[in-house]
C-alpha cells in the first residue's frame, strides 16, 4: 500500500513506520522537522514537510494513498494541566486531524481508509463494569478530550471512508511512554502503587499495538472505535506488584491519592482512575496478541535475556 502518516516520530509511530517498511509498503511521513527522521533504506520511505494545521502540498500524497495513519497528539503525561497545557493537548491533536480529514475530503480519489488514534481515557473512571466499544463517553477532562478528537474524524466517515479509531490503553515499552517513569521508583527501592490501587490498569505492549493498527489498516471489517489493550485486565496494585517481581525489587511504597493530587494537580486523575477494557472488536477479529499476559510482557521489556 501507499499510506500518509502523520505522528511517525513518536513513541508508537516510529515503531508502527519500521514495521510497514519491513511489511513492503511505501509511506508518505508527515513531520514538522523532517530531520528526526532519519534514513530508512530502499527508498520506501518520503518525508513531507508540514505545520500541522493546514493543508499544504502534502495534501497531494493523501489523493494517490491507499491509507491515512495518524497519530500526532502531545503526550497527556508531558506536564501538569494548566490552561495553557490543556490548550496545547487539544490543539496538537484536533488540527492536525482537521487537516488531515480536510485533505481525505476534498481528495478526487479517497484513501480507503483513515487510522485515528485515541485514547481508552474516553470512557472515564468507570470502577465495575467491563468496557467494550460501545460503552459511551465519561465526562472528566480526558474523555472530552479524546471525543473532540474522535469527532474531527466523522467527515471522513460521512465521505466513505472507513475510519478506525484506535483506543489504546497505557503503551509499554523500554523505549519511551509510561513504563520508564513507573520503573524508576522501583530502581530506587521506593516502588508501590498509585492511590488505593484498585483502580483498573489497561495496558498493552508497544509490539501489539503496532500490530492492532497493522490489523485495522488490512482488516475491512474493522471500523470505527477499537480498544487496543490487553485481554489480561489488572488493577494498578495487580500491576505494581508484577512490575515488581519482574525487577526483583519491592513493592511497599504506596502513594496516598492526596499526596499525588498535590504533585501533579488535576493530571493526578490519570493514574486514580481506570477501566476494565475488554478488546472485543480485536478478539472478534481473531486478532492474536502476542503479549496477552503482564508478566511475559514485562519479562519481554524489562528482564535480562538470561533470565526471560
Amino acid at each position: 500500500m501507499k499510506i500518509v502518516l502523520a505522528g511517525g516520530t513518536g513513541f508508537i509511530g516510529s515503531a508502527l513506520l519500521h514495521g510497514l517498511v519491513i511489511d513492503g509498503h511505501k509511506v508518505v511521513v508527515l513531520s514538522r522537522d523532517p530531520s528526526r527522521i532519519g534514513t530508512l533504506s530502499g527508498g520506501s520511505v518520503n518525508v513531507e514537510r508540514w505545520d500541522g494545521h493546514s493543508v499544504g502540498g502534502w495534501a497531494g500524497h493523501v489523493a494517490g494513498a491507499d491509507a491515512v495513519i495518524n497519530l500526532t497528539g502531545a503526550s497527556v503525561a508531558g506536564g501538569r494541566w494548566t490552561a495553557q497545557r490543556k490548550e496545547l493537548l487539544l490543539k496538537s491533536r484536533i488540527e492536525p486531524t482537521k487537516a488531515l480529514v480536510d485533505a481525505i475530503v476534498r481528495s478526487p480519489r479517497k484513501p480507503f481508509v483513515l487510522i485515528n488514534a485515541s485514547a481508552v481515557g474516553f470512557y472515564g473512571d468507570v470502577k465495575k463494569f467491563d468496557v467494550t466499544e460501545s460503552a459511551p463517553r465519561g465526562s472528566d477532562f480526558l474523555a472530552t478530550l479524546t471525543g473532540s478528537w474522535e469527532q474531527e474524524t466523522a467527515p471522513a466517515a460521512d465521505a466513505g471512508v472507513r475510519t478506525a479509531l484506535m483506543r489504546f490503553g497505557v503503551v509499554l515499552d523500554s523505549g519511551g511512554g509510561a513504563l520508564p517513569r513507573l520503573v524508576l521508583p522501583f530502581r530506587l527501592y521506593a516502588g508501590g502503587w498509585l492511590g488505593e490501587g484498585e483502580q483498573w490498569f489497561p495496558w498493552v505492549h508497544r509490539e501489539d499495538a503496532v500490530r492492532a493498527i497493522i490489523e485495522a489498516l488490512e482488516n475491512p471489517y474493522l471500523t470505527g472505535p477499537i480498544n487496543v489493550a490487553a485481554p489480561q485486565a489488572v488493577s494498578l496494585k495487580d500491576f505494581s506488584t508484577t512490575l515488581g517481581k519482574v525487577l526483583d525489587k519491592p513493592c511497599w511504597a504506596p502513594v496516598p491519592a492526596g499526596i499525588l493530587r498535590i504533585v501533579l494537580g488535576e493530571m493526578a486523575e490519570m493514574f486514580l482512575t481506570g477501566q476494565k477494557i475488554i478488546p472485543k472488536k480485536l478478539v472478534d477479529a481473531k486478532f492474536g496478541f502476542v503479549h496477552p499476559v503482564l508478566e511475559g510482557a514485562l519479562r519481554s521489556i524489562l528482564a535480562p535475556a538470561g533470565r526471560r
